[in-house]
């Protein structure tokens, strides 16, 4: 399988771990004779595709080629927990490194195309050096992010988290100037609500407040426009 490196990376985006990481090993995904390159292989899905479900023996890692992923964790009674979403050049499954049997789900949200890196691909890799460094900052920038959602679940209130969560979302999947920077996949206020740990009418009033202050915009269709330096001064300084 050979596939270029993502030279088309925005600038936004271009010292993100998992990016780079991505870059690293598109790279090698494009070099011939690589274990990468020999084992590794495109998965294209419809929106409301899975990459993988609850319970499901599945060692591998996922690279974003195009479109959007959101990871999910399911309870028994059938209720989900939005973790994250994941766009363009981003990075998920790690969760195999420990346990190869899935506990939670994955579902494409738009028209997606991955490359699926089988596990002992990935560890030779490692372990030959030519992502050895990528793969650590990534690994170890994953459980800082989820350090700091647990540390806002305590220390910020539920408005801030919710301008956190869209400046994240903006970061990863928005286009455009720092000050109009468009969000154009669907999210809806309960997957916001999920993501921030609030319920849905909370984050509707708190989308009319932000709207209200000129911090996020709707356009036509479900394109939610973020000022990010706006939003980030207002998360900053609400409630201090």
């Amino acid at each position: 399988m050979t596939r270029a490196a993502p030279a088309d990376v925005p600038g936004i985006l271009a010292a993100e771990p998992a990016v780079v990481l991505a870059a690293r090993l598109t790279g090698l995904l494009g070099a011939a004779g690589s274990a990468l390159d020999r084992s590794a292989d495109m998965l294209r899905l419809p929106s409301g595709g899975h990459v993988y479900t609850p319970g499901r023996h599945d060692p591998h890692l996922y690279l974003v080629r195009a479109g959007r992923v959101k990871t999910a964790a399911v309870t028994r009674q059938g209720r989900t927990c939005l973790l994250d979403i994941h766009g363009r050049y981003d990075i998920f499954g790690e969760s195999c490194l420990l346990e190869p049997v899935r506990d939670t789900e994955a579902v494409a949200m738009a028209p997606s195309e991955l490359v699926r890196i089988p596990l002992a691909a990935f560890l030779d890799a490692l372990a030959t050096g030519p992502a050895y460094e990528e793969s650590l900052r990534f690994l170890v920038g994953r459980l800082a992010e989820q350090r700091q959602r647990i540390t806002q679940l305590v220390t910020r209130t539920s408005e801030q988290r919710l301008a956190t969560v869209l400046l994240g979302l903006s970061r990863k999947l928005g286009e455009g100037h720092e000050r109009h920077r468009r969000i154009d996949q669907r999210i809806t206020q309960e997957e916001l609500a999920q993501l921030v740990g609030t319920t849905r009418s909370r984050v509707g009033h708190f989308l009319k407040k932000f709207r209200a202050g000129g911090l996020v915009h709707r356009a036509p269709g479900h394109t939610l426009i973020v000022d990010e330096p706006r939003l980030r001064a207002y998360a900053e300084t609400t409630g201090s």
